[in-house]
């Protein structure tokens, strides 16, 4: 369970396990960030090495690059908001299609203090995560999984808890035993 109490070691940690199991595999990480804004890809290239899984990082802050690095279409933004499942998963799907990754992760959310409304109020943050054993092969479909939270805490500790989920749910995707599973969907 992710809370607001987290520390830069935990992170570092969740950090140092997706490495591990992506180097343990000869498998490669990419990332799309928005709201954490290359936390994740800052805390995984913190490792000495991580130069042999760790493939590429998008900052996607705007929709615009969303659209423009991503593929993420402009109307289905205009749709479901850049805060939701569905560009979140477009984001992991164009950023596994953009890179030469075994992994995608992408997250996209409101870290506040201001940009929240009664539907997506601050801490909303959505991800997703796309995975393929084989990288760059279109006859092996990527497994997508999305997902929704809703942190508490200043815009540091949403976006530290952000980081922290994302790693976790890498882990949950590619790594069978992880011990934390990744709920369809949290509301609370």
């Amino acid at each position: 369970m992710i809370t607001n109490n987290l520390t830069a070691n935990t992170v570092a940690q969740l950090a140092q396990s997706l490495g591990s199991q992506l180097s343990l595999h000869s498998w490669s990480v990419a990332l799309a960030e928005s709201c954490t804004g290359g936390l994740v890809c800052a805390s995984l290239t913190e490792i000495a090495g991580s130069s042999a899984w760790f493939e590429r990082g998008y900052i996607t802050y705007s929709n615009q690059a969303k659209s423009e690095c991503l593929g993420v279409s402009a109307e289905l933004i205009g749709s479901f908001g850049a805060v939701s499942e569905e560009v979140a998963k477009a984001m992991a799907e164009g950023t596994l299609k953009n890179s030469a990754s075994n992994l995608a992760i992408a997250i996209t959310g409101i870290a506040g203090p201001t940009g929240g409304s009664p539907g997506k109020p601050v801490g909303t943050v959505c991800f997703g995560w796309a995975f393929t054993p084989v990288a760059n092969n279109l006859q092996s479909p990527a497994l997508v999984k999305v997902n929704t939270q809703h942190f508490a805490g200043d815009r540091a500790a949403v976006r530290t808890q952000a980081c922290a989920f994302a790693l976790q749910g890498a882990l949950a995707l590619i790594h069978p035993t992880f011990t934390t599973e990744i709920p369809q969907r949290n509301n609370g």
